[in-house]
């Protein structure tokens, strides 16, 4: 197997034919998308490269899409209450990068391994990965609900905020951080999904959980009709609430075999051998997503000096930039599961085949919007923040961040294609070079020793994702990601 593999158009033994053919072949362009949207079971490892990843993509992309518009409702509607309103949520986020990067490195390992299992053709032994997973997540919520439920303040406080900004935002930072269960077994599960092909039950499952956000958002924030006024503590009940439906859609559809997985009462007895296979991976993704949702805490830090509408501007053009990052990242979770099927398969050419085609398709969509982002920034973030300070500052923090989209769309994708075949030493130390070695003191540099203020941070951020891509590219060619075993 060669080492130094480069991206063909066609990998050997890849039977994906031409782009649009292959897409084509055996099904037009609107029974494919039929299909992607409805779910239904579907071999990966053979047929059109192109067609399994449209079949994997579309509800994958929609899923993210539901998981963006979870950050962008909120904002949406915390904005109408202020700058130190909107500071408390970029706050609570930042916090919550704990468990965002627990549940990723859970997801990494509930994918990698269920996906493997498939494309090994042992669908039981992938729904007691699954199960075994879940009983990870669940233990590992009850000591990050603890702390924050006794110590949002104190927390708040850590990250900079202003005395008015704990006294508006500590109930929030409390329900979010007591209510992380609910992120942890969405993002869990939904992996699960994703690594077994069922891609679509994932996109159900978020599409309910944000209707119910996006409804009871301002219910609670603004108490509509029978609903009590909660300012911003209400948009934290609403996203708690929408989220914990999903988690119950989730186990119902894995209690009764609504996808290729069915987990068993036994599923969720600890297996010591597969926990020991979960806890390897995990270790290594979660430290994968700490260190790089770390870094979102120590830009935070470097802007948080500058005032609640700095804070609040960038709050806001992250949160849009997330919007469209997320989608992409939909992309790269179609790599992925193409990856640990097709090493399950034996069949790696196909894998880099898949990785490289998802690559091409995730760059052109970021790089339309990232055209958008640049000409109509102004607008955009005008429908967030109408203070002239916070449109200001959001305004330069979407232009100069989008003008890295081209590079970020192979950097996401290469980074789950290394998470999808098990390997996630790689990615964690691209994400510790590039964003703790690289991002974090060019960012303090620009900001403070050249005294580019926020400004700095953000073409910081831009260079980093930008670094990251081109280094993932030059560490994927070398081909060590198709050796592994998981």
């Amino acid at each position: 197997m060669r080492d130094d593999a480069t991206p063909p158009a066609l990998a050997p033994g890849a039977d994906a034919g031409p782009p649009s053919s292959g897409l084509l072949r055996g099904a037009g362009v609107w029974a494919t998308l039929r299909d992607a949207v409805r779910g239904g079971e579907h071999d990966f490892t053979k047929g059109s490269i192109d067609r399994a990843i449209v079949l994997l993509a579309i509800p994958m992309v929609m899923e993210m899409l539901m998981e963006s518009l979870f950050a962008v409702v909120d904002v949406f509607w915390v904005s109408r209450l202020g700058a130190d309103a909107v500071a408390a949520v970029g706050l609570t986020e930042s916090l919550l990068a704990v468990v965002y990067a627990v549940a990723m490195g859970l997801s990494v390992a509930a994918s990698a391994t269920v996906a493997r299992r498939i494309g090994e053709g042992r669908p039981e032994e992938a729904a007691a990965m699954a199960g075994q997973a879940i009983v990870l997540g669940l233990l590992v919520s009850l000591p990050i609900s603890a702390a924050g439920g006794l110590l949002a303040p104190r927390l708040l406080a850590a990250m900079g905020a202003t005395p008015s900004v704990i006294a508006t935002g500590s109930s929030f930072a409390a329900i979010m951080l007591l209510g992380n269960a609910t992120i942890l077994m969405l993002f869990v599960i939904n992996a699960a999904f994703r690594g077994a092909g069922d891609a679509a039950l994932s996109m159900r499952v978020l599409w309910l959980s944000n209707a119910l956000n996006m409804a009871l958002g301002p219910c609670f924030i603004f108490g509509l009709g029978p609903f009590p006024e909660l300012g911003v503590t209400g948009a934290a009940v609403a996203t708690t609430l929408g989220r914990g439906t999903g988690v119950a859609l989730q186990i119902a559809l894995l209690a009764r075999g609504g996808g290729r997985l069915r987990i068993r009462a036994r599923d969720l007895v600890p297996d010591p051998r597969a926990l020991a296979t979960l806890l390897r991976l995990w270790a290594s993704g979660a430290f994968q997503a700490i260190i790089g949702t770390a870094s979102w805490i120590g830009m935070v830090r470097i802007i948080a000096p500058f005032g609640s509408a700095a804070l609040a501007g960038y709050t806001i053009g992250m949160r849009v930039v997330v919007f469209a990052i997320l989608p992409a990242l939909g992309l790269g979770n179609a790599a992925a599961t193409m990856v640990g099927q097709n090493l399950g398969a034996g069949r790696p050419d196909r894998a880099e085949s898949a990785v490289y085609r998802a690559g091409v398709w995730t760059t052109a969509m970021l790089g339309a919007v990232g055209v958008v982002f640049v000409a109509a920034a102004g607008p955009i973030v005008g429908a967030f923040a109408s203070d002239p300070d916070v449109l200001r500052f959001g305004t330069q923090a979407l232009r100069i961040i989008a003008c890295g989209f081209l590079f970020y769309g192979f950097g996401i994708v290469f980074t789950q294609a290394f998470n999808g075949a098990g390997d996630t030493r790689t990615p964690t130390l691209l994400n510790f070079a590039c964003f703790w070695l690289w991002e974090i003191p060019l960012g303090w540099a620009l900001a403070r020793t050249f005294g580019l203020g926020p400004l700095g941070v953000f073409i910081a951020i831009a260079v980093a994702f930008s670094t990251l891509a081109v280094a993932g590219w030059l560490m994927f060619r070398r081909g060590a990601w198709k050796l592994g075993r998981v």
